[in-house]
């Protein structure tokens, strides 16, 4: 089949890999008919992990069943399923308390698996023309049939859960406002759910033009970094206080705000001074414990220069970690069915699987208006 093959620093190619195979009864197999490239790819694909050359990128995987382990008892040929980019087992203690995302069982040793991402078990990604998934039966969220919503459904893998997680890590309620900082796929499905809890007023902070217009179009308060302090921007719009609650949807490639500089704690410290005292953020954005790129020998070491002295004196309280898919996206599928949310409007690109190296370079260089991608690969 074909597949996108990481081949080194800011290098993917398109290459006939290995068909998968049922390996266990529980297994199917899926004809991917839409795949997206995410963000967390970038950090893969500019060579700011420990990624090698060979992996097959893509976690954010939907499409049709084309095969169906023994085991497997709630799925048949031709369902159409979105799987969370989490790969979980249902069963171990994490799984059982919800929190998918740090399975115990899918990758010895570490808490967490995912599809086609370094680190996170031996499962092939789905940027391709087939993916298996695991424990199907548990994995699986099955939709309606046909192709309507499909862009909007793709955003069930990750981005859409993510942004939603991002609004409960940091306990956002009804009339509440938000500061969410950083303006891409996942910030504006935070800003968007943010939105769909209640929230009274949603900031999102950024420098991308189109960022901001999409941000502003959704009904958020723009706010351009590169201008001034966002923090002061911010309490300038909210008496002086700064909001309830805030979000980083950025990670650890964040961007100096007078310079064109990686400075990885400043979105954490610029959320300390956004948040009013006793608030909450919640950190859906990604941090690694190792980068190979970072900008002094602490950040490559994952430890980074936070304000822990303004949080604790503020009373801030801070919930971080990837998304445990599976809490969220049955019901956000539903919102989504009876067109109670419409996610896809971040989606900017919709390409065949043959287009992945340009796009994956233009949405690293946020050029020419791309800020998502959905590829088909059977288009």
């Amino acid at each position: 089949m074909r597949a996108v093959v990481y081949k080194g620093p800011f290098e993917v190619a398109i290459e006939q890999v290995e068909d998968p195979r049922i390996q266990h009864p529980s297994d199917v197999i899926v004809r991917v008919t839409s795949t997206a490239i995410c963000g967390s790819d970038l950090h893969m694909y500019e060579g700011r992990t420990a990624a090698e050359p060979g992996i097959v990128f893509g976690h954010e995987n939907l499409g049709v069943i084309e095969e169906a382990g023994e085991g497997v008892t709630s799925l048949s040929r031709g369902d159409r399923v979105v799987m969370p980019f989490n790969v979980a087992c249902g069963f171990c203690k994490n799984c059982t308390a919800g929190y998918t995302g740090f399975c115990l069982t899918v990758n010895p040793g570490f808490a967490g698996g995912a599809y086609g991402y370094v680190a996170m078990g031996p499962f092939i990604g789905g940027q391709a023309e087939y993916v298996r998934v695991p424990y199907a039966d548990f994995n699986c969220l099955k939709l309606p049939e046909g192709t309507e919503k499909e862009t909007d459904f793709v955003l069930l893998a990750d981005i859409f859960p993510t942004g939603y997680h991002g609004n409960e890590l940091a306990d956002v309620r009804p009339g509440e406002s938000v500061a969410v900082y950083g303006g891409g796929p996942v910030g504006l499905m935070a800003a968007y759910s943010a939105m769909l809890r209640g929230a009274s007023k949603v900031f999102v902070v950024d420098r991308v033009a189109e960022r901001l217009q999409k941000a502003e179009e959704i009904g958020a308060v723009p706010i351009d970094f590169t201008q001034a302090s966002p923090a002061e921007q911010i309490k300038e719009q909210t008496d002086g206080q700064g909001t309830d609650k805030g979000i980083d949807a950025v990670g650890y490639q964040a961007q100096a705000q007078d310079e064109d500089r990686e400075e990885p704690a400043t979105v954490l410290n610029a959320l300390v001074e956004s948040v009013r005292p006793t608030g909450a953020l919640g950190v859906p954005g990604l941090y690694v414990p190792r980068d190979p790129g970072g900008p002094d020998e602490q950040a490559k070491q994952g430890m980074l220069l936070v304000a822990v002295g303004r949080l604790f004196e503020k009373g801030l309280r801070m919930g971080t970690g990837q998304c445990n898919v599976k809490r969220y996206n049955r019901q956000l599928r539903d919102m989504i069915i009876e067109d109670r949310a419409k996610p896809s409007f971040v989606v900017s690109h919709e390409l065949p699987l043959d287009e992945a190296p340009t796009a994956y370079e233009k949405f690293d260089k946020r050029v020419e208006g791309y800020t998502k991608v959905v590829l088909h690969p059977h288009a």
